[in-house]
């Protein structure tokens, strides 16, 4: 029997679906995973860079990240951050780290 996608794959599509309503589409260009644990929680700390071209929709909804909501089957997104910014001839790279805990 199968468990269903992954939390990494969870929070691409999630990403993904929520540029594409911001009118903003974007590419995952790079993504890693590594498993996390605390006393009290198990999770995933994921490291996205995403792409596209610029513009005024992609650079709200990048402002708006650090707080949106996501709906991840079986997982919360306890923290995302944007790390770095990159500009540079009609493009733009964003990297990204969110931490994602499963919810029991």
């Amino acid at each position: 029997m199968s468990r269903g996608p992954d939390a990494a794959t969870l929070l691409e599509r999630a990403l993904k679906a929520s540029a594409a309503v911001a009118g903003c589409a974007v590419t995952i260009a790079e993504s890693t995973v590594q498993r996390w644990a605390s006393a009290t929680f198990m999770g995933t700390r994921h490291t996205m860079t995403l792409a596209r071209a610029p513009s005024p929709q992609f650079d709200a909804w990048l402002a708006a990240l650090p707080e949106a909501e996501f709906a991840l089957r079986g997982h919360l997104v306890a923290d995302l951050q944007v790390m770095r910014v990159t500009r540079d001839d009609g493009a733009v790279s964003v990297e990204l780290e969110i931490l994602t805990v499963e919810e029991r």
